[in-house]
Parts: C-alpha cells; structure tokens; sequence
C-alpha cells in the first residue's frame, strides 16, 4: 500500500494536509485491526495490523452532499479471507459495522508479492453514519493499489499514512504491518519499508512491462475481455445470505452477461467461484455476487409499502468487470428503475425461461433457472413460487383462445353478411 506518486504530487499533498488537521481534531481515533488468516492445517498464511479510515461525500435527501467518516468498530470479521499460493491470488477481507465490508488481493510472482486492488464497499442503509442518505443500499468502491512489489518472506511495514481517493471515497492507511504468502506458519522477521518511511529514500525499481505480463501467470482465471463465448447456459447455482444464524435470503439462478462494449461477448458466472454477501432488511434487501473478484454483480430488492397488499420486486441491478491482471474496472453498469420479478410478500419468484434483464446499451444480464426470496424465509427453506407468466402451465391456452377469438370474428362477420343480404333482398321484392 505505497503511497501514490506523480506529476501531479502537489495534489497528492492535499488529502495528507487533511489528514493532519483532521489528526488533531481527533479524527484518527479508529481502532487497530489485526487479522490472522490460518489454512486448513490452522497455521498462519496471512497476517496484517493496520489502522484505516473512510471520508464518503453522499447525496442527502434534499438534493445536497454530506461528508460522512467511518471508524473501525473494535471488533471486525474476516470471513471470505483467502490463504492463496503461486497459481491463486491471497484475499484479506474484512467485515465490519452496519454491512461495510473492504478487501485487497494479493498476487505473488518471481519470488515477491504485492497488493493488487482494493475494494471497499459501504451501506448507506447504515442510519448511524447515512441519516439521510438519498440513495438507499450498497455501493462499491475500486481502486489499483501502488505497492510495490515485496521480497516474499518479507514483513511489509508502513506508519506513514497511505490515502487513496476514488468516487467520493477518501480511504486513509497508517501504522500498516502485514505478510500474505507465509511460510510455514512463521512471520517473517525482515522489513520492506515503504518509500515514506525510509529516511533517504533508495531507487525503486518500478515494475516494467515483463513484470506485469508475468503477473497474469498467477491468476486462476482469464480476463473478462478475453473469455470464450459460452456455448451452453450457465451453471444453476445456489446462493443465501444469512441475518445472524438465520437464512434471510435464498437464491438459485443460473447467470450470463452479455456484454457490446467493444466486441459482442457472453460470460457465465461460475457457482464454484462466486462468493456472497448482502444485506437483509424488513423493506429492502441486496445480494451481492463476487465472481473472482473480476465480475461483481448486485441485485437489491424492495417491498412496495404503498400498496395494500404488500409485494416485492427487483429494484436494482448494479454490475461491474474488473481486470483480473490490474484490478481496473473495464465496465461499470446500473440500472435502479427495474420492477421484475414480483410476488407478495412471504412468497417466492420462479422463472425457469430465459429471462434479460436491460442493464444499459453494453450490458444484458440473462437469468436461467431463477428462484428468489428476499423475505421472511422460513426454516431455510424456499415458500411458495409465483411463476412468471413464461413458465406458467396456462401457456398452451395463448393460441386456443386466440384461435377461439378468431373463430367467433370469422362466425360474426359471416352472420352479419347473410342478415345483409336478406335485407337487400327484402327491400328489392317490396318495389
């Protein structure tokens, strides 16, 4: 987590500037987080202490922006952390407060690792901080970290503090001690100081263009930009979320995005690389999908509390692509004026056609195989379906009774020309 560097250094000094005021002000009061990763045989893989803080600029209610901060509770979660080794990347992810979660992924090559990209995800459905949020939910923040690349069994150590801006997120870094890779269980005992730590800062050697193309030799899967096209639909998969220790959300889709950005092209979201997370709430809920860390996909659902009979639909679909070798965003898409996927509350939704779903001009997902509640699940156990119209046994009926239709027309029209004609013959014979 080097602190970024470039022409445009003047700038850079601006959020440090900040950073000092806000020291003094007792703005860096947030609590140290250490997060021991263990493998299967219960020996540390990855370790890391560091102090971190969030400035978030959001839409209020009124149409104006507000300047939210957000501190580390004393106790976060680490679920989702990944050991990793030569051929995966190593993933440190935390979970903390009202559904804020952060992570950053780790990559190892020719006898060195380095921090790849970090993503940093709030809810403003979080009153404590988000009291008048306008937009309700979970948005996601990436950014390309500048660390450069570290001797493995290296201790990377960093006090100065680190900032990175990106969509009116500020996110600060201090006091940073941390090792992906380890061997053996054994923290390393040699530091790697960042350059705002050395006093008299030696040459760096900053990654060529071999390094980074030797990178892409340790990542588990390709590039969005260079995947096949499927030939068959995706995989079914079975994804929940729980609120505690019980289920508050089930989902079972098959999922396929197609993509025109530059070139036609479809990915399948793999079940067996996907990771979950999301939030429950009594009016809305939101399902995060995580393929790889290189497709994000999150669907929010709502309750419609202005109508007598409660129902829930799909409300929001929010996608983003990431670079597997850089950690860039190639494609970030949204769309919050859906209203699919419709039930009455305490039901589930099931289409098992093929349905799409209109992103925007680049962007269509395709679902396979849908079964989704996002409320009052009971016993872990889908209630319930509403079929979609599609799937619906009535669909045979369509052309009998469009048939039927056309008969009767076809009846009518003949009866109207003979009553015609008997008049006209009527009237012939009276003169």
């Amino acid at each position: 987590m080097e602190t970024r560097r470039g022409p445009a250094a003047l700038l850079h000094l601006l959020p440090l500037l900040l950073l000092l005021l806000l020291g003094a002000s007792g703005f860096l009061q947030s609590y140290a987080v250490e997060v021991d990763v263990k493998d299967a045989s219960n020996v540390t893989c990855l370790y890391a202490q560091w102090m971190m803080k969030f400035l978030i600029k959001y839409e209020t209610n009124s149409s104006d922006y507000k300047n939210a901060s957000l501190d580390l509770p004393s106790t976060v979660t680490h679920d989702g952390s990944v050991c990793g080794n030569d051929t995966q990347a190593a993933l440190l992810a935390v979970q903390f407060g009202g559904g804020h979660s952060w992570s950053v992924n780790f990559t190892e090559t020719n006898e060195t690792y380095q921090a790849d990209f970090i993503m940093f995800t709030y809810n403003t459905n979080d009153a404590a901080i988000f009291p008048d949020a306008k937009r309700k939910g979970l948005v996601t923040v990436v950014v390309k970290d500048s660390m450069h690349p570290v001797q493995l069994n290296n201790v990377f150590v960093c006090h100065h503090t680190t900032s990175f801006e990106a969509e009116n997120v500020t996110q600060f870094f201090w006091n940073i001690t941390m090792q992906p890779f380890v061997q053996n269980g054994t923290i390393g005992k040699t530091e790697t100081r960042c350059h705002a730590d050395t006093p008299t800062a030696a040459p760096t050697v900053v990654p060529t263009a071999a390094n980074v193309t030797s990178t892409s030799t340790t990542t588990s899967s390709p590039a969005p930009t260079t995947a096949p096209k499927p030939v068959e639909n995706p995989v079914t998969g079975n994804y929940s979320l729980k609120s505690g220790n019980k289920t508050c959300l089930l989902a079972t889709v098959g999922l396929q995005l197609n993509v025109s950005q530059d070139k036609p092209l479809l990915i399948n979201i793999n079940p067996k690389t996907t990771s979950t997370d999301g939030t429950c709430g009594n009016t809305s809920a939101t399902l995060k999908l995580n393929d790889g860390n290189s497709t994000l996909i999150d669907f929010t659902f709502i309750v419609n509390a202005s109508a007598s009979v409660r129902k829930f639909y799909l409300k929001e679909v929010n996608v983003t692509l990431l670079n597997h070798l850089n950690g860039s965003v190639i494609l970030n898409a949204d769309n919050n004026n859906f209203s699919k996927w419709d039930a009455f509350l305490g039901n589930s939704y099931m289409c098992r056609k093929e349905q799409t779903l209109e992103i925007n001009e680049d962007l269509q997902v395709h679902t396979f195989n849908l079964w989704v509640q996002p409320f009052l699940v009971k016993e872990n156990k889908f209630a319930i379906a509403e079929e979609c119209l599609a799937d619906s046994d009535l669909n045979f009926l369509i052309p009998i009774v469009v048939g039927i239709a056309l008969g009767f027309l076809i009846i009518l029209v003949f009866i109207s020309y003979i009553i015609g004609r008997r008049k006209s013959r009527t009237g012939y014979q009276s003169v």
